[in-house]
């Protein structure tokens, strides 16, 4: 791969990672109601699911969405139910005024990171970048052991960078709504956020 190559899938899967989406959605309302561990746990999950999906593209499943056409819709309906079962609990936890400390049904670090893995494998999105618009942008049939560590290391970088950032920004922002007393204000939105888009996921199927 030439630097150009890289640089240009750099700037691609910065770009897609920072557009809203599910997984995003995710990682700041982990972060904003529970706490910046899990919002890390989330964006792990996300990478590895990303990881994922660069391996098959490589491997030559260019019909991805096809073959394991079953397999996504089961892990689509998962991360759905996952994100309603997540936002209810919010909803009904809100009133404990125990934002950030919260720890109800909606699991820890290990629940995260299985939610962000999930919701990556159900993303239509995702599977359409790698499955399809992937392989325009790199010559997998060319690939060298080197070009393939260096696509999993930007994918790391890229992806796992993003999230991390808005992780730590939802933290933040949080944090001065407790100081503004707007903590339970900011749980119910996210609540609502979460089961919205569980629903959606859901409908989509």
């Amino acid at each position: 791969m030439s630097l150009f190559d890289i640089t240009a899938l750099f700037i691609i899967m910065v770009t897609l990672a920072a557009i809203p989406s599910t997984s995003l959605a995710l990682v700041v309302t982990r972060s904003a109601t529970m706490n910046l561990a899990n919002g890390v746990a989330v964006s792990m999950g996300i990478v590895l699911g990303d990881m994922l999906f660069v391996m098959l593209a490589i491997l030559g499943l260019t019909s991805l969405s096809e073959i394991m056409g079953g397999f996504f819709l089961v892990a689509k309906f998962t991360a759905g139910i996952y994100l309603i079962w997540f936002g209810i609990s919010l909803i009904r936890s809100r009133t404990k005024n125990m934002v950030c400390k919260y720890s109800g049904p909606g699991g820890g670090i290990i629940a995260s990171f299985l939610a962000g893995l999930f919701v990556t494998l159900g993303d239509v999105k995702a599977i359409v970048f790698y499955a399809s618009l992937f392989p325009a942008f790199i010559d997998i049939s060319t690939l060298t052991l080197s070009d393939i560590v260096i696509i999993l290391f930007v994918t790391v970088v890229t992806v796992g960078g993003v999230k991390l950032a808005y992780a730590f920004a939802a933290t933040k922002a949080m944090a001065i709504g407790k100081e503004l007393g707007a903590g339970n204000k900011v749980q119910l939105i996210s609540a609502a956020l979460m089961v919205g888009t569980g629903s959606y996921l859901i409908a989509r199927i």
